[in-house]
Formats: C-alpha cells, structure tokens, sequence
C-alpha cells in the first residue's frame, strides 16, 4: 500500500453540521489510518486561530486552513499567506467611497481593525466572536498586510462592488461580505510540496459546495453521502452520510487501513 495523504473537510465531513459535534467513527478512522502510516490533515475555510481548537479536540497535528492560504504541519504554523494587498485596497476604497463600512484583519486573531464603527451601525456586529479596535487615525493605506476583510455591503447591493471580482469572497450571510482565501486546492498543493509527496496520492473528504474547489482529477475525490448533489456529481466516490460511519465504511471499502509499504 502507498502512502496515501488524506484531506478533510470539517463541517458535514468530519463533524454533525447541525451540532458541530464530531463523528465519533470518523475520528476513529482518522486515527487509524494515520497509525497505518498515511498522513491525514484538516482542509478548511477557516481561519488557522478558529480551526486549531478543534484540530488539536480531535488530536490531528496537520492542517490547510485560512481557506488554502495557511499551513500547519506537526501543529505548527509554517505559512499563512495574506491577501494580494494591492487588490485588497482597490476593494477597499471602492467601499470606502460608496459609503459602506470595513473591518481588517491585520493578522491571525479575533482582532479586527476600522477608523470608525460605521460596519456595526450599517449592519450590525459580526456572527461570531470578535474583538473590534475602532481609532479615527487607523488608515488601511498604510497597511502592510490584509488577512481578512469584512465589507458591510447587503446581498442585494452587491454588484455596486464591481473591483470584488478580483478579490476571493464569499458570502455566509446577507448583511456582508467576506473577504478571504477560498481555494484549498492550491493550500493542498503548497502542502504536498512541503511533504515532497505525490499529489496523485492525495484523497479528500468534503460534503459541500464549497469543497468542489478541492475536487481534482488529479487525485481521488470522497463526497459524503449527505453532501450537496453539484459536489457528488464532482466526486470519484460517494461515501454513506458521515453520521453512518461514512469515512470510516470509505476506508475499508478501498483497503486504506493497510500498513503503509511504500
């Protein structure tokens, strides 16, 4: 057997969207097919500071995160990319003139950065935790790095944002729009590169529309069961739903609990 190098996406995947709990045989199988000899990591969105809490819950070390921007390797942090730093001020002023409020991330944490609280008063505060640092003199001009950025323009006005475009977003609720790294794709390949592994070996776990930017023929694709149709019909397999044992039934359909060889 090869050494395979298993990616997993969190939510849906790993975890009970509806609870946020994990799956207790997917950890399990985690754990045993890295005692076999694989390598396993973590694929996600999310920013390394708000994964690493659960990756070190479950006992995992490795991990792409920040939405393919960041790296972590035996559970340190050996690169987390900001944004292209031009685009991201083009954006800004663009919103800036339009009248809609910013938020900054200058770095890995919970901070955000603003010259005024105009974000919380056009849409109020953010949906998860967060420190907010308001000072009239913050200038994002001066910025030498954007993490993050976080734009308080609605769903409905969003076209007026023409120069976002050019910037990766996404949006998770109506009232802003986020923007940050979304291609674990190309953290998956940083990774490989780091391990001097064989992409070809590469197997990734997802259940949602925002895991096909991780679905590549050039290795084998899992969608769970209880995952979106557009990401099935993207996969080479598709598991039982998570909540029915379904990374675990993957492992053992495809023989991956074998002792690493080669």
């Amino acid at each position: 057997m090869k050494r395979k190098y298993f990616f997993f996406d969190i939510d849906g995947t790993i975890t009970v969207r509806e609870t946020g709990e994990p799956v207790p045989s997917a950890v399990r199988a985690i754990h045993k097919v890295e005692e076999a000899g694989h390598f396993v990591a973590i694929a996600t969105g999310r920013a390394q500071y708000k994964a690493r809490p659960f990756m070190e819950r479950i006992g995992m070390k490795n991990m792409v995160c920040n939405g393919g921007a960041g790296i972590v390797v035996d559970s340190v942090l050996v690169d987390n990319k900001p944004l292209d730093l031009e685009r991201s001020k083009i954006v800004a002023r663009q919103a800036e003139a339009l009248g809609y409020g910013i938020l900054f991330a200058i770095d890995d944490s919970i901070r955000v950065y603003a010259k005024d609280d105009l974000f919380i008063r056009q849409c109020g505060e953010r949906k998860e935790p967060t420190e907010y640092h308001f000072d009239p003199d913050f200038d994002f001009e001066k910025l030498p790095e954007i993490y993050k950025m976080y734009v308080s323009i609605p769903m409905e006005k969003e076209e007026e944002l023409t120069s976002r475009k050019d910037l990766g977003h996404l949006r998770f609720v109506k009232e802003y729009l986020m923007f940050q790294h979304d291609d674990k794709k190309a953290g998956i390949l940083r990774m490989m590169e780091y391990l001097h592994g064989d992409p070809k070996e590469v197997v990734v776990f997802g259940d949602d529309t925002n895991d096909l930017v991780m679905f590549d023929p050039m290795w084998t694709s899992v969608a769970m069961g209880n995952g979106s149709q557009e990401l099935k019909n993207r996969a080479d397999y598709i598991a039982p739903k998570n909540v029915d044992d379904g990374i675990w039934k993957t492992m053992e359909h495809f023989g991956w609990f074998e002792k690493v060889t080669e």
